[in-house]
């Protein structure tokens, strides 16, 4: 099977299994939750299957989303469902902050060294961007669920926090650029 159209359909199929359900029952968190467990647990089943692993992320990914998703369901309360991009934010910036004294290296350079050669100076640099980045994720996941309605935060999870993403790490490109270590 090829690797980018598994990788393209256990990312994305349980979040158009998500939106359907969604959708299809008036928009309502209580019934669309279950499915995307469901279809989250099966992906990471079939990303095992043909590759006899599970990669970090989707796995901490699968496990907070049936936790999450298992306590909005059990509690009827959409709060906790809410609260997971703001604590998988802070987590990740926590890492990214705490991590340098764990492994004496700026903590993605330890994930991307491999992919994009750069020097010292600007991995740390790109390390404390991601940092102040994901916090800054996590705050705006607050304001707009404390502020907005349901249908709009959850709207703003996939096509606000997916495109805001993309385009921070497209102005990457100059501090890779200038920090990039010519092989």
């Amino acid at each position: 099977m090829n690797k980018s159209f598994l990788k393209f359909v256990t990312d994305f199929g349980p979040l158009a299994i998500f939106f359907f359900f969604y959708y299809k029952n008036d928009k309502n968190l209580e019934i669309a939750i279950p499915p995307l467990i469901v279809a989250t647990l099966v992906a990471l089943t079939i990303v095992w299957f043909f590759e006899k692993k599970i990669p970090t992320m989707p796995l901490v990914s699968g496990i907070l989303i049936t936790l999450f998703g298992g306590l909005t369901i059990y509690f009827n309360n959409p709060i906790f469902i809410y609260l997971k991009p703001t604590i998988i934010n802070i987590l990740f910036a926590l890492i990214l902050l705490f991590g340098k004294f764990f492994t004496k290296e700026p903590v993605l350079k330890k994930i991307l060294g491999k992919s994009i050669p750069l020097n010292d100076i600007g991995w740390n640099i790109l390390n404390k961007r991601w940092m102040f980045f994901f916090f800054g994720l996590a705050i705006l996941n607050e304001c707009v669920w404390r502020t907005q309605t349901e249908e709009f935060w959850v709207n703003f999870k996939v096509w606000g926090m997916l495109p805001i993403s993309i385009i921070f790490t497209g102005f990457q490109i100059p501090l890779i650029t200038k920090y990039k270590i010519d092989a």
